[in-house]
């Protein structure tokens, strides 16, 4: 192969339209905008307007806040952990959750990592997560494993 040869896919670019370049073009004269009125002039930006009438958005009430403080935590379940363990991703023995990130199980971990008790687990693993269920501690306890409560990564850092 060649500089030469190179060349993008089938159907992985196509031409921009080009408005307003004649009639026969198809996309001529009013270039797509109909006609007249403050939407086939440039420049306009209405959304939400509603002819003078409030808007919705501003007729609702406010309600609730939002804590800027709020950790967020990735949830994983028992039965993912264990499928990964089945699939050879996991190893069973210490689990974390740099170990579950880097074998794929979780695509990141945020402020911590929460266990969930769905499904069922047969490995004896030792966990080390920011947050458990009771249910779920009960589980890997029942399957011969410990569960290991970290702090989460802002509580640690205040």
């Amino acid at each position: 192969m060649k500089l030469t040869d190179m060349k993008d896919n089938d159907g992985a670019t196509h031409r921009k339209m080009r408005v307003g370049r004649g009639i026969g073009s198809g996309k001529g004269k009013t270039a797509g905008r109909g006609v007249k009125g403050q939407k086939s002039r440039s420049g306009v930006a209405i959304k939400g307007f509603e002819g003078g009438q409030m808007p919705l958005h501003r007729r609702l009430p406010k309600r609730g806040f939002n804590n800027i403080f709020r950790l967020s935590f990735v949830e994983v379940t028992l039965a993912r952990i264990q499928r990964a363990i089945d699939s050879g991703k996991l190893k069973a023995g210490k689990i974390d959750e740099a170990a579950l990130v880097e074998s794929g199980v979780l695509r990141r971990s945020r402020d911590g990592i929460r266990l969930v008790a769905t499904g069922e687990l047969t490995s004896k693993i030792e966990l080390t997560v920011s947050g458990a269920s009771a249910g779920a501690v009960a589980a890997v306890e029942k399957a011969g494993g410990t569960v290991t409560l970290l702090k989460a990564k802002e509580e640690a850092a205040a």
